[in-house]
């Protein structure tokens, strides 16, 4: 079963930038394609961007242009660079695969922009 664990988060004035990181055990972490979900407080969760197994990079609409996601493979890690940081950035960051019905959710890491 893949298990997630992710950090990086905290407290950051509007305007900073911060790296999230996202480690991957519990399945052959290469072939799989890792994405970054948020959850802002009363919202759904909603889903940011994605790394495929060979660095394809997708994201949402709404996302492009402040977030990079990039992976280490030697370190079964995905990274989610998040810059300009705005107050509604505010919200839990979570990992899973595009398939996140099948896998556990890791504790997430919370980000709280201040404006």
């Amino acid at each position: 079963q893949v298990q997630f664990v992710e950090s990086g988060g905290g407290l950051v004035q509007a305007g900073g930038s911060l790296r999230l990181s996202c480690i991957v055990t519990g399945s052959p972490f290469i072939s799989n394609t890792i994405g970054w979900y948020r959850q802002a407080p009363g919202k759904k969760r909603d889903w940011v961007a994605a790394i495929s197994s060979t660095g394809t990079t997708f994201y949402a609409d709404s996302m492009r242009g402040r977030f990079t996601i990039s992976r280490d493979d030697a370190k079964n890690t995905v990274y989610l660079q998040i810059s300009s940081l705005k107050p509604e950035d505010t919200a839990v960051y979570y990992c899973n695969t595009l398939r996140p019905d099948l896998q556990p959710w890791g504790q997430g890491t919370q980000v709280t922009v201040s404006s």
